[in-house]
This record gives structure tokens, C-alpha cells and sequence, in this order.
């Protein structure tokens, strides 16, 4: 990295004698970062992702799916919905293994191409992109800005100021607001903002992510990546030299000078860099990626596109800035390889490992029974003789239908010869869509077939309108 402590302005205090000391500032002051506008192939890929990205976040929310939303966390019902499928809190599991994919998913991206998600699909990218684009379109591109900024205070700043400040805030707002509606519902939350019934801690909650995401994307901005975001600081773990960054061609740019269109600039001992600082420039964390490789890029490409569109005035070749590896910039293979050098064995052992989980949660998902039960034995008594002589314990099942029908289940067990087993209210209960029944049931069983201590046995709940729809559960018959 490039970074180092000589970079940062050092302010020092003269020492009047032997007991005075000096004072050294190793922090700088921020400056404001102003990135310039700039088109090209790579800003195009910015600009898909962040209309996908977003139509995702502001659209999901309201797709309705067997007239349930389909992507709601509802944590005071403690129901997942997920694109026709229920979870309860005892599939929290799945949530891991998610978690988990989403991790692999990110260690293969970036030991092939780096910060490949910080460029493109980060949400701190993708609001500073979305923040920066209302800006523009309010004060202006970067010299407009500059301008304005350095300039007196006058009507007309605090106009588009203000313009600029109210766009942000509407936007911000408005994405609290869908966050909260991934875990509210979110048309009975668009009710209750309308009619100004909205709950205190939904209200709370608006206001907060609204609030995070003005001053993250507004003001805070490039501070985030750098300072805050732990990726930014452990991506060099994986990182080798075969993978992809955005590089600068030293070997080729060097020496930098300004030159006219069609001189013989090589004649001069100067390189392909005419040194117009477009690269820095449109760089939204404010970098000179001719410095070298640094923490705080974020591999948006800016650069390139920019660079790019210079060779071309120039009638150079692109690639100046570019794609590429270490391994390559060092001639120890043909950029044309950079493809072959994806199969190696960093990426390949993430790539297996997530194949693995990926198939595992996969496997889980389609296996899984829409119906789960829990026991709890009833602790007063733990066994009681009828008036039969029978030996009887009691439980209490808890019947959760992870459906979206309703269900009737059949309720029976097994696990001694000729036992009995009287549920309350009969062996067929009812549960709703997602809903939850508490039943209480008797076993009972022959002492001539129970010994002394504890007996496995099970419990089977089985719906009497899809004989796939299954599940059984463990426990244990106390005897004497």
C-alpha cells in the first residue's frame, strides 16, 4: 500500500529549550472529495447494478406471493417468509448457512477480481453513486461544484443547496422506509404513515436507517470504506499476485508529461501518462491510482473508463489503467492467460467449499417438512398408574405448521408393545397457515412391557391431506 505516514501533512511546534518538546500532527485535515462525471463501459456496469441492486430492495417488499408478502422478517410473529416458504425460529440454521454462502461467495469473487462487490454492488457504493447523481443533476458536475463550494454564500447556493439537501433526505427517508418494510409488513405500514398511526418503534426505525443513510452516503461517503469497513482492511488476506486489480501500466506510462496530439512524445523520453489527472479526478475516495495498489480503492474502475477516454483523444492505446494482475504487469505470463490463472488452488478450495454448502443447504431446503413438532414431558408427575394398572406418562406437543394451508394432522405414537395413546380433545388437530397448536396427550402402556428407568419412544404427526407432509419426534416413556 501506498499509504504512508510521509503522506500526511506533520505539523511541528519550535522547542525553546531542553524541556520544551515538539508536537506532530499525523492526521490531516478531510478534504472533500469531487468526483467528475465520466462514461464508458465500466460506468455502465455501475449503472446496471445500481438500478438492479435497487429494484430489488425498493420492489421485493411489495411483491405478494399466496397473498403474503414475499420477502418478510416478521419478528413479532417470529415467521420468516421467503418466496412461498415459512420459517420459524427453529430453522434458524438455514440463516447460518446463508451467511455462510454469502462469505464463500464473497472470498471467491475476491481472490479472482478484488473488491469486485465494493465497486459495484456494496450499498455504500451504491448510495454515494445514487447521492452523487442527485448532486450532479443540482449543482452540477465537478468544476460546477468546486465553484460553488468556494464561492460566496449567496441566494443562489443556498437554493440548490437546500434542493440538493431535501432530494437527499426524501431519498433516504423513503429507503427507511422500505428497510423497516422488510420487517413489517409493509402495505399496513404505508397505512398506518399515511394516517400518522405508525408505531413509535417503527417510526424509530424509519428515522434511523433514513437518517444512517443521508449521513453515509451524503456526507460520510469515502470515510466509510476507508475508515469504518473492516473489508477494506483484511481483503489483502485474500488477495494473491494472480488476482485481478485495476492497475496502473508504469512500465508503459512512465515517464508522465504533457505532450501535444501526435508529437513524437517518445522522442522526448516521456510515456503514455500525459498527466491530466482525469484518473484522479473521477475517483470517488479521492486516489492516484498511479500511486500503486491501495486499501482504499474500491475497484469501481472510474479510473479506467476515464484513462481510457484520453488514449482514445490521443490516439494511444487503451489499457493504460486496466484489469489485470501483478503477475502479469511482471510479464511472468501473457494477459491473454489472466482467464486460464481463475483455476488455482486459492479459488478453487473456496469454490468447493462453497459447492459444498451450497449443496448441503440445498439438500436441507428439499427435504424439509412444512410441519414441525416439539415435546415437553409434564414434570409434576412423571408416571402415574390407571385404574386399569396401566403405566401413563403425560406430554404436551407443540404442532407448528410451516405451511401456507391449513392443515389436519393425525397424531399417534410408537415405540412399546400395545401402547395407548389418548390425546385431548382426539387425534386429529387442527392448525392453521403458520400456525401453532398446543395439544396434551397420554401414553400408556402395559407393565408387563415396560421394565424399570427410560424407554424411547416417538411420537408421528402425519397431515391427513398429503401423507408426504410428515415429521416424528424422539422422546421417552418413564416406567418403574
Amino acid at each position: 500500500m501506498s499509504k504512508k505516514l510521509a503522506d500526511i501533512p506533520v505539523k511541528v511546534i519550535p522547542a525553546d529549550g531542553p524541556d520544551e518538546y515538539e508536537e506532530i500532527s499525523l492526521y490531516a485535515k478531510h478534504k472533500k472529495v469531487y468526483p467528475r462525471w465520466i462514461t464508458g463501459y465500466w460506468n455502465n456496469w455501475r449503472i446496471f447494478f445500481v438500478f438492479a441492486t435497487q429494484l430489488f430492495f425498493y420492489g421485493m417488499p411489495w411483491l405478494q406471493i399466496n397473498g403474503r408478502q414475499a420477502l418478510l422478517f416478521d419478528l413479532s410473529q417470529q415467521k420468516f417468509y421467503i418466496l412461498g416458504l415459512v420459517f420459524l425460529p427453529q430453522d434458524f440454521i438455514y440463516l447460518t448457512a446463508l451467511l455462510l454462502m454469502c462469505a464463500l461467495g464473497l472470498f471467491v469473487w475476491t481472490a479472482i477480481g478484488g473488491r469486485l462487490w465494493c465497486g459495484y454492488s456494496c450499498p455504500q457504493t451504491v448510495y454515494t453513486e445514487i447521492f452523487l447523481w442527485m448532486e450532479k443533476w443540482v449543482e452540477g458536475d465537478r468544476p460546477a461544484r468546486l465553484k460553488l463550494d468556494n464561492g460566496p454564500t449567496d441566494a443562489r447556493k443556498i437554493r440548490l443547496k437546500v434542493t440538493k439537501h431535501a432530494l437527499w433526505i426524501t431519498f433516504a427517508l423513503w429507503t427507511g422506509f422500505t428497510f423497516v418494510g422488510y420487517f413489517v409488513p409493509i402495505r399496513t405500514l404505508w397505512t398506518d404513515t399515511l394516517t400518522w398511526t405508525i408505531g413509535p418503534w417503527e417510526g424509530f426505525w424509519v428515522l434511523f436507517y433514513g437518517f444512517a443513510t443521508y449521513g453515509n452516503a451524503g456526507w460520510l461517503r469515502e470515510q466509510v470504506c476507508k475508515y469504518m469497513c473492516p473489508y477494506a482492511r483484511f481483503q489483502s488476506a485474500m488477495f494473491d499476485n494472480d488476482t485481478l486489480i485495476i492497475s496502473y501500466d508504469a512500465e508503459r506510462g512512465e515517464t508522465r508529461g504533457r505532450r501535444q496530439k501526435g508529437s513524437d512524445y517518445k522522442a522526448e523520453g516521456l510515456g503514455d501518462c500525459i498527466d491530466c489527472t482525469m484518473c484522479v479526478q473521477v475517483c470517488p475516495v479521492g486516489i492516484d491510482i498511479r500511486d500503486g495498489l491501495q486499501y482504499e480503492c474500491i475497484g469501481c474502475a472510474a479510473c479506467i473508463d476515464a484513462c481510457d477516454s484520453v488514449m482514445d483523444k490521443m490516439s494511444y492505446p487503451r489499457g493504460l489503467i486496466r484489469y489485470t494482475s501483478e503477475n502479469a504487469l511482471k510479464h511472468q505470463y501473457v494477459e491473454q492467460d489472466l482467464v486460464k490463472r481463475i483455476a488455482r488452488p486459492r479459488v478453487l478450495m473456496y469454490g468447493v467449499v462453497l459447492l459444498v454448502a451450497l449443496g448441503a443447504t440445498t439438500a436441507a431446503l428439499m427435504l424439509r417438512q412444512p410441519v414441525k413438532v416439539n415435546v415437553a414431558r409434564d414434570r409434576v408427575s412423571l408416571v402415574r398408574e390407571t385404574d386399569e394398572g396401566w403405566l401413563e406418562n403425560s406430554y404436551r406437543l407443540q404442532i407448528e405448521n410451516a405451511d401456507e394451508k391449513a392443515h389436519v394432522y393425525r397424531i399417534s405414537a410408537d415405540g412399546l408393545p400395545g401402547m395407548k395413546w389418548i390425546v385431548d380433545g382426539g387425534n386429529r388437530v387442527s392448525v392453521p397457515s403458520t400456525g401453532i397448536a398446543d395439544v396434551g396427550i397420554r401414553l400408556q402402556a402395559d407393565p408387563a412391557n415396560v421394565g424399570l428407568g427410560s424407554h424411547e419412544i416417538r411420537f408421528l404427526i402425519q397431515a391427513e391431506d398429503d401423507a408426504s407432509v410428515q415429521t416424528s419426534e424422539k422422546s421417552s416413556f418413564i416406567g418403574r
